[in-house]
């Protein structure tokens, strides 16, 4: 099947007028793949050269590889919430980092990516990292069905973790209910005070298989204590050593099921987020310590997909795309060595911060696009986001967006299948908690933060990234006029509810 897109850019800041034509077939399967943490600098196709990451390097020769790709926000929770529904998360409260017994932070009436998905024809899968919230408005009933969640967004199949690999409750959820539960072993969690008798990490730190650096002290789980409190439940507990093999065999599962498609599978990896506890197989393997070592194990990950997609003959009607929540970070909370090891690996590339940063290394991430055949290899500097691809698909699969939805979600459908050099002409950038910067064409203005402690200026920070990109140099007294205008910019997209370029960059939906 084949059509017509066209791209329309708006006059003025938005670049002028032009059009692209893209003839493409309109439902191909779709495939993404979220690394948690992954660093700009962090794989071989992107600079790394201490660790070996054959097969994301592989995608990347294979692909097009994005240089200017965003998350929204520098954590975890408010930069999916944004890839799911196509909002920048500081328009909602409550979309920050999550404990994890939080109730769905997301409407059931909210068109998601999967939803829109789901309503061209695709069946739907998340595996994975969640930390989206579950259950409504008293959280989740680990005993008995768990609902909202996934399945009621959009995923036809779901299987999942509440939220990260540091917080409880340390078990896998499968389409409402805990995997491997005793019914009379049940599972409660708290975020407040102690429950249960269960050892925790610091009344106990000899308990423990790794040493803690900073908070992570509740409930002792496998060797390792965990950001708060769980009792009951132990028939359902992961072990960190196989969390890897076990996501990865249920996105492989999921990809045989379906091979009728067309199909949408969300393949959220817990690698490199800590506990870094990598499978035995994957120890000492990066020369880099542990950290290293989870982003070999992820690599992995991303090889059994790329052979069972070969495997299948499903390779050359898949697109496949790779990129990571948000920057990374080294230390988080545990004493693994992250810094110790890091044997002159650089994470963040060329870029200044990391998680938790509104600096470029804090949301700008590896990003891959491959779809044989339609997807010219190669390297785009278009300026892109994860939150694009509500809009994006949605016009891919001939799906309309109701009014109101997705507000944020610009069509770069072009710039992803590499038939324009431009992406989105703006971004709200959010280092996840409180501060914004914005990015718009070569310049980036971070508003004035006043924290006490916080590591951004009082006044303001300005960069030109084309002669700046590792933001060395504020500009802000010295082209104050171009501050001005830009924190005017900032502001407006703040009070305007919507990003004022996504329904200018809307194209026409493909003919059916």
């Amino acid at each position: 099947m084949k059509t017509i897109l066209c791209l329309l850019l708006a006059f003025g800041s938005f670049g002028g007028v032009c059009a692209t034509e893209v003839a493409v077939p309109s439902k191909p399967n779709i495939v993404l793949i979220l690394a948690d943490d992954l660093g700009f600098g962090d794989t071989g196709c992107y600079g790394a050269t201490k660790i070996p990451t054959p097969n994301i390097d592989r995608l990347g020769a294979q692909g097009l590889r994005f240089t200017d790709a965003h998350a929204t926000s520098a954590t975890c929770t408010p930069s999916r919430y944004s890839l799911l529904t196509g909002q920048y998360p500081w328009r909602k409260a409550g979309t920050g980092v999550l404990p994890g017994n939080a109730p769905l932070v997301i409407d059931t009436n909210q068109v998601t990516l999967a939803s829109i998905l789901k309503s061209a024809g695709y069946h739907t899968g998340v595996v994975g990292k969640w930390h989206l919230g579950l259950g409504g408005a008293n959280g989740a009933d680990w005993n008995h069905e768990i609902r909202p969640g996934p399945n009621e967004l959009g995923f036809d199949y779901s299987f999942i973790m509440a939220a990260t690999g540091d917080r409880v409750p340390c078990v896998y959820i499968e389409n409402h209910r805990v995997v491997g539960l005793d019914p009379q072993d049940q599972i409660q969690v708290s975020y407040g005070k102690p429950i249960g008798d269960e050892p925790t990490g610091k009344a106990h730190p000899e308990l423990l298989k790794m040493g803690l650096s900073l908070g992570h002290d509740g409930t002792i789980v496998d060797g390792i204590s965990r950001i708060g409190f769980m009792t009951g439940g132990k028939s359902a507990r992961w072990k960190d050593e196989d969390k890897a093999d076990t996501f990865t065999q249920k996105a492989v599962n999921f990809i045989n099921q379906n091979t009728n498609a067309p199909f949408f599978l969300y393949f959220a990896t817990h690698d490199p987020h800590v506990p870094r506890v990598p499978h035995p197989r994957f120890v000492g393997k990066s020369g880099c310590g542990v950290r290293g070592d989870v982003i070999v194990e992820f690599d992995w990950c991303v090889g059994e997909i790329l052979s069972t997609l070969d495997k299948l003959n499903l390779a050359s009607n898949t697109i496949v795309i790779l990129s990571s929540d948000n920057g990374p970070v080294l230390d988080d909370g545990y004493a693994d060595g992250a810094v110790r090891d890091l044997n002159n690996h650089t994470p963040s590339g060329p870029l200044r911060g990391g998680k938790y940063s509104v600096y470029e290394a804090g949301t700008r991430v590896p990003f891959i696009v491959r779809w044989p055949g339609q997807v010219v290899p190669g390297v785009s500097g278009a300026l892109v986001c994860l939150m694009d691809f509500s809009a994006s698909f949605a016009n891919l699969t001939g799906q309309n967006i109701p009014s109101g939805d997705a507000p944020d979600s610009v069509n770069i459908l072009p710039a992803l299948l590499g038939k324009s050099k431009n992406g989105r002409a703006k971004l709200v950038e959010h280092d996840g908690f409180r501060v914004l910067g914005l990015r718009n064409g070569e310049w980036k203005f971070i508003e004035p933060d006043t924290r006490v402690r916080a590591n951004y200026s009082t006044q303001g920070e300005l960069y030109n990234l084309t002669h700046d990109l590792g933001e060395t140099n504020n500009l802000q007294t010295i082209q104050p006029e171009k501050s001005k205008a830009l924190s005017a910019d900032l502001l407006e997209t703040l009070r305007a509810g919507r990003t004022l370029e996504a329904k200018s960059l809307l194209a026409e939906p493909l003919a059916k």
